[in-house]
């Protein structure tokens, strides 16, 4: 278990965060979510000793194992086998097996066991690190962006294994399904502050939300109140018949806590520029096929028709030739085999790596946008780069200033700026953060044009394929249907436990016992919805007759009514604490509704 008592963190006079409390109990399993730069990494540096804080105290028990996965990659040993085996205990450095079933699971062939680490593309070095982190067993796994560089084996894989794992996991990742999917809290470092609950992201942003309400209400009731008191002090003060209570409401005025504004994070909302098309089938490919050893192809007798309206995703193992067939398709590759087939009025916008690879670096943000429209107007960039939150003077950075996030989401503004009917993208998500991602997928489902996306994140692909195109068992293949389709007509091959599928039942049987599940979800999830919905419309009228009740103060206090004041002040305590229990029985409530709805969703899901 590790404990923050009243810790706190600045950098360079910026306050990271002030003051956190937190309890990290045993069997946890925490996701911790926050803006780029809120400060993250550093909590996790703080935990294992890396970072130092200024104020406050951590408490972590004595022999408590933490491990950590690092990004930094450095080897010793000549064989894959070998470098992992350093992390095993003294007693344990001869069980290779431990070490082999690890690697096995996270994509490696007993061939590769014995080549050289260094030998492999960063994604695999990732991996090796991954498995000389599991190797060790640590109490505490922290896990900072542990499926960057992963394909979609290992990340089910390790999704698999974070489930598994007996101690505790606090994990940072943009993938919001992979994070919802392993962890039983919550935790968020927002305005320089720290809360944790039980549940999913989706419930901690809808806490926050309501908590930011009922706050920023309060916040405007007390600014007017405060104004009022000010007019009536600068009124009275100077009057002898008044000037004592004047000098007792000036009193009051000190003692009103001071509620500041809630600071606006900025986030990513865009639409994606169509260009009108009559063509209903976009592109038309037909047995495509290249390989960069002609003997040795990476994929042949592709085919399919891409409708507008329609996304197509490539998925599958790193290094079997996804960008290859994207980029293939876009013609930055010279032909081989196949055809390709599109309208005259077709136009496609690109993202890949090699396209952010070529941004001209001696740019600002701003001229680079340009570069993809020439004939946009100085507003039409300032607004493209106020879309991807390059405000006021972000907007005239230079391009080699910035993150790699940062030239991502250029790359997106270039691609915005674009008139399009066939989006390509690579891995468009890398290095967007969480809130980023969702714009990104609501962009590419309201984009009337057609879509063909690399990715690994199985959010991207059940929220927005579908078809698909395969890389497994040895080649490529059209698939006509969405992820889940896939997953159950074939899945993956290489997955462990794929001979132990469950018999499915048959189609009438499924019907029937998933009515069975949704009539008893409804019959006991029925209580707690008139729950909440009685809390809500108690709450809606209570603050209604709080505002009454406050514009009656500041009357009665106007017309020197001491006693009307006393009691109306009375009455609005009592009303707001009347609203603080509503809105906890509230929260117990939508609690319980959530894990009922969780249950018998995963009950429905387990029938097929």
């Amino acid at each position: 278990m590790i404990q923050f008592t009243n810790l706190s963190k600045s950098f360079g006079g910026q306050t990271l965060f002030s003051n956190i409390n937190l309890k990290i109990l045993p069997t946890q399993k925490i996701g911790l979510i926050g803006r780029n730069g809120s400060g993250k990494s550093t909590l996790f540096k703080i935990i294992l000793g890396e970072e130092g804080y200024d104020e406050g105290e951590l408490g972590i028990p004595k022999n408590y194992k933490i491990g950590t996965l690092r990004q930094h990659l450095k080897f010793t040993e000549d064989t894959v086998l070998k470098e992992c085996a350093l992390a095993l205990s003294e007693e344990d450095k001869y069980n290779f097996y431990k070490v082999e079933k690890l690697l096995f699971g996270l994509g490696f062939t007993s061939e590769d066991l014995e080549k050289d680490p260094l030998s492999f593309s960063g994604g695999y070095q990732i991996r090796i690190n991954l498995a000389k982190l599991l190797a060790t067993q640590p109490q505490m796994l922290l896990l900072d962006e542990p499926t960057n560089y992963l394909d979609i084996l290992s990340l089910r894989w390790l999704r698999k294994f974070i489930r598994e794992f007996k101690g505790e996991v606090i994990i940072i990742t943009h993938d919001r399904e992979f994070m919802d999917s392993v962890t039983t809290h919550t935790m968020g470092l927002q305005r320089k502050k720290i809360q944790i609950i039980e549940g999913s992201t989706k419930k901690y942003e809808e806490i926050l939300a309501l908590s930011d309400e009922t706050y920023e209400k309060t916040r405007q009731n007390q600014e007017k109140k405060r104004k009022e008191l000010e007019d009536f002090i600068a009124r009275n003060k100077a009057r002898a018949s008044t000037a004592a209570l004047a000098q007792s409401k000036a009193k009051a005025l000190e003692k009103m806590e001071d509620m500041e504004s809630l600071e606006s994070e900025s986030s990513l909302s865009f639409n994606f520029n169509y260009k009108p098309t009559p063509a209903k089938v976009t592109l038309r490919v037909e047995d495509l096929g290249f390989g960069y050893n002609p003997k040795e192809p990476l994929f042949k007798n592709i085919s399919f028709a891409l409708e507008n309206g329609k996304c197509l995703a490539i998925i599958g193992k790193n290094g079997k030739g996804k960008s290859t067939l994207l980029n293939y398709i876009s013609e930055e590759l010279p032909k081989q085999e196949g055809t390709k087939t599109m309208h005259p009025s077709s136009s496609v916008a690109h993202f890949g790596q090699t396209n952010i690879e070529r941004l001209n670096t001696k740019n600002s943000v701003a001229q680079e946008i340009n570069s993809a429209v020439k004939s946009m107007s100085i507003s039409q960039i300032r607004a493209i780069c106020g879309t991807m939150m390059f405000t006021g003077d972000a907007a005239d950075k230079k391009i080699e200033v910035l993150s790699g996030g940062e030239r991502s989401r250029v790359m997106l503004g270039k691609i915005i700026a674009t008139p399009s009917n066939l989006l390509l993208l690579d891995e468009p998500t890398n290095h967007l953060d969480m809130q980023s991602i969702d714009a990104l997928c609501d962009a590419i489902s309201a984009f009337e044009g057609a879509t063909i996306m690399v990715t690994h994140s199985e959010m991207l692909l059940r929220r927005l394929a579908d078809s698909l195109i395969i890389f497994h068992k040895g080649g490529a293949s059209y698939f006509d249907g969405n992820y889940d389709d896939f997953l159950e007509k074939i899945g993956w091959e290489d997955e462990e436990g794929d001979k132990k599928r469950k018999p499915k039942v048959n189609q009438k049987e499924y019907k029937k016992q998933k009515a069975k599940l949704i009539q008893d979800r409804s019959k006991e999830s029925s209580p707690h919805k008139k729950e909440i919905d009685m809390y809500e419309s108690e709450i809606t009228t209570l603050e209604e007759k709080l505002a009454q009740e406050n514009s009656r103060l500041i009357d009665a206090s106007n017309a020197n009514d001491n006693s009307t004041v006393i009691e109306l002040s009375q009455n609005i305590s009592k009303i707001n604490t009347k609203i603080e229990e509503l809105f906890l029985k509230l929260e117990t409530s939508s609690d319980l509704l959530d894990k009922i709805l969780d249950k018998y969703k995963k009950q429905i899901q387990d029938l097929r």
